[in-house]
């Protein structure tokens, strides 16, 4: 059982290697366009400088030692030939003949496989070396062809010889050092890698400076991009002016730029019709609600007159009819608040100014949890306020109204015994600040929370929370509509943050509200 398991543990493991490897080459390859292409160009001219370093010095080198090769065969066994018999001070025709022959030239004499004599000249005589066991069968593995070969001798280091077949059936061996040819190449070398190193260096920088301005048509597109992802698109209406200055079709980047551009002007287009659509709807709205605002009064004001009539103690009025006259009343009144509250967000829309004067929000807090408490006795009311009163400037009746939503909207959509608690506090920033600091209002709940799916457009109109109830039972869905309005009227913000069990509305104020 354990047997088959061994490979995919193995291949798990060559996965994580491979994984780590790219997520290292990943991060050591440069992330952007123009660091890349720069990088690019530079790679291919120092690797165009390698291949031409290698050739260079490749051709110096075997040009160098043929022409030590040409020096070993004119040299031939002349000096080592003065070996074969031993030196002797009082016979001239005996001591090997250093004329003509260059310095460090290297003579040695093999018979039997062994080294019998070998020297170096030195200031025209020949000086003995020692040559150990493995330059003795380096040498004794020489095949007398006059070809030269390169060995290395452990106290000459490398040489380049030439082995003949001697007249006493020995081998003559014949060489000139390699030092110079090595010290010439190495010479070749190191010029060639401060000169490439210099061409490197200007090239990258010019490399660099041509892609900057190559790609200065696409970072001109990405600007545009950036000023136009800045724009607030969501709402209201929206001009798009930017276009990008570079739209040659004969350009790939030109080409780039003439699409973003037509696209641009599909997006122009597309926001006009969507602002005329909500302008018309807002309209539409503001001049329905101006209109049906007298009506329904008029409807309101008769149920309540027929209501009140009375002959004496005896109700003239029959129950079926008094019924139907009480429905009336009552849906004229949640009608004419829904018309209120339509005329209100027509208001916040055409951005009217608002009053601006102090507001004790501490004042508020206390009285709308009070009428909060009365219209939901069932509910756990509770509230966190400072010990200094906090005020800001702003529309008292707006604020209140916002506060009286958001109190309504947690009494509505919680069960019974839910813990709703009001807390204001300053801004963090702004602790310990007087008037004109701004504030944060809270109410928080321990009910269930608002669905997942509702929480990004909470704030839109018309979104209920329960979307199975009637609407006669239900929300009319512009209560947080309109705390988000009026937040938004006094330069502030309305946020949200739920999970089962916690949800808080969140509307932070500025000291006072904007021009």
């Amino acid at each position: 059982m354990t047997g088959p398991a061994k490979p995919p543990a193995a291949g798990r493991a060559r996965q994580q290697v491979a994984g780590r490897a790219e997520r290292v080459l990943r991060a050591l390859l440069p992330r952007t366009l123009r660091a890349r292409l720069t990088l690019g160009l530079v790679a291919l001219l120092a690797f165009c400088c390698l291949a031409v370093g290698v050739a260079t010095v490749t051709a110096l080198h075997g040009f160098l030692v043929g022409r030590v090769d040409e020096q070993i065969t004119a040299l031939g066994p002349r000096l080592a030939a003065g070996l074969e018999h031993e030196r002797r001070p009082d016979a001239d025709n005996r001591i090997p003949d250093t004329r003509g022959v260059p310095p460090n030239t290297f003579a040695a004499r093999l018979f039997g496989g062994k080294v019998t004599a070998a020297g170096v000249v030195h200031d025209r005589t020949v000086e003995g070396v020692p040559i150990s066991e493995a330059d003795s069968r380096a040498l004794a593995a020489l095949p007398p062809d006059r070809e030269p070969r390169t060995v290395h001798l452990s106290a000459l280091h490398g040489y380049r010889v030439a082995a003949y077949t001697g007249d006493d059936h020995d081998v003559l061996v014949t060489g000139l050092p390699l030092r110079p040819v090595e010290e010439t190449t190495r010479r070749l070398v190191l010029v060639e890698a401060a000169v490439f190193g210099i061409v490197l260096a200007l090239a990258a920088a010019a490399a660099a400076g041509w892609v900057w301005l190559t790609l200065r048509p696409l970072r001109r597109v990405a600007a545009t991009a950036s000023r136009v992802a800045e724009l607030p698109l969501a709402s209201g209406e929206v001009a798009l002016p930017e276009r990008v200055p570079d739209a040659d079709p004969r350009t790939e980047v030109g080409r780039v730029g003439a699409a973003f551009n037509r696209m641009l002007g599909h997006v122009a287009d597309a926001l006009a019709r969507r602002h005329a659509s909500e302008e018309r709807l807002r309209s539409f709205a503001a001049d329905a609600s101006h209109e049906l605002r007298t009506p329904v009064a008029t409807i309101r004001g008769h149920a309540e007159l027929a209501l009140r009539r009375r002959d004496g103690d005896t109700d003239r009025v029959p129950g079926d009819v008094r019924h139907a006259l009480g429905r009336i009343q009552a849906e004229s009144v949640r009608m004419g608040d829904l018309v209120e509250d339509l005329l209100l967000l027509a208001r916040l829309d055409t951005g009217r100014p608002l009053a601006a004067e102090p507001v004790d929000l501490t004042r508020m807090v206390l009285d709308a949890v009070a009428d909060a408490r009365a219209a939901g006795p069932d509910h756990r009311w509770a509230m966190e306020l400072p010990e200094e009163p906090v005020t800001v400037r702003g529309d008292e009746h707006r604020l209140h109204q916002m506060l009286a939503n958001l109190l309504a909207n947690a009494r509505t959509h919680t069960p019974a015994g839910t813990r709703v608690t009001v807390r204001l506090e300053r801004p963090r920033a702004g602790a310990g600040a007087g008037e004109g600091s701004g504030a944060v209002l809270e109410v928080q709940d321990d009910g269930p929370g608002v669905p997942a799916d509702l929480r990004s457009e909470v704030f839109d109109r018309f979104v209920r929370g329960d979307k199975g109830r009637s609407r006669a039972s239900g929300s009319t869905g512009l209560g947080l509509a309109i705390v988000a309005g009026v937040a938004a009227a006094h330069g502030g913000r309305a946020d949200l943050d739920s999970a089962p069990g916690r949800t808080v509305f969140r509307v932070t104020l500025p000291g006072r509200p904007p021009e």
